[in-house]
């Protein structure tokens, strides 16, 4: 781990929380055990202001370069649940997937239990969207 710990933006680590704590996700066994497992690792997370945030890290809206066992190297957007869409390649922060990758950089490897079982998330890139004169991230 690049970084030895999950790094998350302050105002991001407390939008996740909150989008952590809606009831309705919790009916699905693996989003819950996704969730479980990601609301341990942000017990253990760095939180940073945004100016001190690495460009390296997969945050909300980064587009994540990574490859699995399952095949060739593939680009996902990360994304709140509502706006997940896997036909344009937006996976959901609270999706198996989602929850593996939040917080970690480029070049991380990420051991993650997914429907199939357990397997390894190599993370080849990341590419933070540009941010609009008024975002204050």
């Amino acid at each position: 781990m690049k970084y030895k710990t999950l790094i998350l933006e302050k105002r991001e680590h407390e939008r996740l929380k909150r989008i952590m704590a809606m009831g309705h996700y919790l009916n699905d066994k693996t989003y819950r055990a996704s969730i479980s497992k990601l609301h341990e690792e942000l017990e253990h997370a760095k939180v940073v202001k945004g100016d001190k945030m690495p460009d390296d890290v997969i945050r909300f809206d980064s587009m994540v370069t990574i490859e699995t066992p399952f095949g060739p190297a593939k680009t996902y957007q990360l994304v709140t649940p509502e706006k997940s869409d896997i036909k344009q390649n937006k996976i959901s922060i609270l999706a198996p997937m989602g929850s593996a990758l939040i917080g970690y950089a480029k070049g991380d490897e990420v051991d993650w239990h997914f429907p199939s079982g357990p397997n390894v998330i190599k993370i080849v890139d990341v590419v933070q969207p540009k941010k609009e004169l008024s975002d204050e991230r």
